[in-house]
């Protein structure tokens, strides 16, 4: 029998292996049977007489301000010092009380951490996510084991679905920009905040203000809502304001602005080569809007911006120049100041090996750049002991950290940290992956879903319509005909990419031959697939890239940082194009500008997203149940500017 002292499971990760014994279990597999355990054990590990935080409109309130002021004077330096480091907590199946559990509760009380962002870890391209309830547990947790209360985050750039299983599943930024209207980012906003709030997450990183207007950026691309900086911002404040109206804290990110950029800031230094003109015009609006809106946090870039900071040594994190002199006292700032992960090369990569590491030498500095949290050091102890050292010696005023330290306490005041901090799981359930959410995240991905090109003579393809004899189950199981071949280029087939595309297709046309093609079998496959396409009535390529950290792509031979196919998949698309482009469909199911590659496409689709509600919604436009109302929010070098959608569907007569 269990009793109710036994010790709750959780999902925890400091990188530990899993659990001896588990090995033989698929992961999905493995996550629905601790999701049965969290839900058995830790429902009563939350007693009834605790009493349960509650989510409302972000303020701060008199009696906050007061718990505020109250809690700073209490504080010593070394925790008001804590209260600005934040560390990431990966969720991989643990016991609270096994070592690895022990041990980040040791770290979390050793440097007096103030918050924490909760992240997973990922097996290749997958990303191991955990059930909502999990996810609950883990933080009812967490806020036991912390004197004060912490500030859980989270990167929802694409709502809970990029992180939590069992959550509907939005669109990326870019999508949002495609629809093109501010009360449906308003309202992703909310039920975003609302689902967070209802596991115990306080904190997004979200939402994104770059403008991309550099096609070739290899990080930003579709995690930006377009190129045109008024629509961005338009966007952006849209959802702090339907966040902030619902409990949630939001962080608008990269200052000064990454889209401009060729780099990925994870592989190293990201340069913006405009000048100040330029951004006064285009990077900086978007966020001067969100600090309008209300925003709680600005992430700060590790960026090189000449126009602001001419010592090519100071990337913008640990520029006073940019953090001080133009986000707050140029932009009026006031509130929290997060730096990006200091783990990334474009910051570590500008400090040379020395004695000190480099991660606590950025954390000296970002702090006297007038950053106030520190994100994700590598070396915790030397971030921690190195701000310690430098306030002792007087390089960092003590004023500085308790004005940092004072906004950290106040972010979590707004949210109502001082009056509760737990959860009641058992409305977990009740108030997350709720039915109009699901239709509204479904709605988003089909609204932004854009034609761009369509010659007439593809669209629709025609639906096989299962006999008054036959289930949809039998014709799921029909032979392969070469009526409609499908092509599905991803980084990898062993991946869950284009599964949800594929499921779709079959229900509709069950005798479809479907490839999956990724770089380690384009070539080998290369005979086979052509032939198909040869001998095929219709051709439907589905084209998966995404902005990934760090991800590099051969080219040439050579591995570049790019949002763009493998050079071998480029290749087959290429020879597909060239035999059968006038019956061919290129969706492009992340990635808009992939097209500028191949000009000769004749039939193009734009989802601005790979998520399971883009991949049913092509589907959808593909056999003609719905139209493709978006337009681009960024300019297709080559294919079309801004704005251009056959937007009345396939075989429209509108605007070309």
């Amino acid at each position: 029998m269990l009793h109710s002292h036994s010790p709750p499971l959780c999902l925890l990760g400091l990188g530990q292996q899993k659990p001896p014994g588990l090995w033989y279990l698929e992961p999905l597999m493995m996550r629905q049977i601790s999701g049965f355990l969290v839900a058995c054990l830790l429902a009563s590990s939350v007693k009834a007489a605790d009493h349960f935080a509650q989510a409302g409109p972000v303020h701060l309130t008199a009696d906050g301000r007061r718990w505020v002021e109250r809690t700073l004077k209490s504080l010593s330096l070394e925790e008001k010092i804590g209260q600005m480091l934040n560390v990431r907590y990966f969720t991989d199946f643990q016991n609270f009380d096994s070592s690895g559990y022990q041990q980040f509760r040791e770290q979390m009380q050793k440097y007096h951490l103030g918050s924490v962002v909760l992240t997973v870890h990922t097996d290749g391209p997958m990303l191991l996510k955990n059930g909502p309830l999990e996810v609950a547990a883990v933080a009812n947790q967490l806020q036991k084991d912390s004197r004060l209360p912490l500030l859980i985050a989270a990167d929802f750039e694409r709502g809970l679905d990029s992180r939590v299983s069992g959550t509907p599943a939005f669109p990326d930024a870019m999508a949002f920009g495609a629809a093109g209207n501010p009360d449906r980012s308003e309202r992703y906003g909310a039920i975003v905040a609302e689902e967070a709030r209802a596991i115990g997450i306080h904190w997004n990183f979200f939402p994104v203000a770059d403008v991309n207007s550099n096609p070739d950026n290899p990080i930003i691309n579709t995690r930006s809502f377009g190129e045109d900086p008024e629509m961005v911002g338009k966007m952006v404040s849209a959802y702090i304001r339907g966040a902030a109206a619902h409990g949630m804290l939001t962080t608008v990110k990269h200052f000064p602005g990454h889209g401009d950029t060729g780099t990925d800031s994870h592989l190293g230094v990201a340069r913006v080569e405009g000048n100040l003109e330029h951004l006064k015009l285009i990077e900086l609006p978007p966020f001067q809007q969100a600090i309008s809106a209300g925003v709680a946090a600005v992430m700060v870039a590790h960026l090189a911006v000449p126009a602001l900071e001419n010592d090519v040594s100071r990337v913008a994190t640990i520029s006073p120049r940019v953090v001080t002199d133009v986000l707050k006292n140029q932009l009026g700032f006031r509130g929290v100041v997060v730096t990006d992960a200091l783990e990334m090369r474009g910051l570590t990569s500008v400090y040379p090996p020395g004695p000190i590491s480099p991660t606590a030498r950025a954390a000296v500095d970002a702090v006297k750049a007038g950053n106030d949290v520190i994100l994700w050091p590598t070396d915790l102890d030397g971030a921690f002991q190195g701000v310690l050292a430098a306030v002792k010696k007087g390089e960092i005023a003590e004023t500085r950290i308790d004005d940092a330290a004072r906004k950290i306490l106040s972010m979590k005041a707004s949210v109502g940290l001082h009056r509760a901090r737990l959860l009641d799981l058992n409305q977990v359930s009740h108030l997350v992956d709720k039915q109009a959410d699901m239709e509204f995240a479904q709605q988003s991905a089909e609204q932004a879903i854009t034609l761009v090109r369509d010659n007439g003579s593809v669209f629709p393809l025609v639906r096989l319509a299962p006999s008054p004899t036959e289930s949809e189950t039998f014709q799921s199981e029909m032979k392969p005909s070469v009526q409609v071949v499908t092509v599905i280029l991803v980084d990898t087939i062993h991946g869950d990419e284009g599964r949800a595309f594929e499921k779709a297709l079959k229900a509709r046309r069950a005798d479809a031959t479907v490839f999956y093609i990724d770089k380690t079998v384009a070539s080998a496959m290369s005979v086979q697939v052509l032939q198909g396409v040869k001998d095929a009535g219709k051709v439907v390529v589905a084209a998966y890239i995404v902005p990934t950290p760090a991800k590099q792509v051969t080219v040439n031979g050579q591995l570049v940082n790019s949002v763009g196919l493998e050079e071998s998949s480029g290749e087959l698309l290429r020879n597909i194009l060239d035999i059968a482009r006038h019956k061919t469909i290129l969706v492009a199911m992340g990635n808009p500008y992939v097209a500028q590659n191949f000009p000769n496409v004749e039939n193009y689709i734009c989802t601005f997203s790979n998520a399971t509600s883009s991949q049913i919604g092509a589907v959808k436009v593909l056999f003609g149940e719905i139209p493709a109302p978006g337009h681009l929010p960024v300019t297709l070098p080559g294919i079309a500017r801004r704005g251009f959608g056959l937007s009345g569907g396939p075989n429209s007569t509108g605007a070309k």
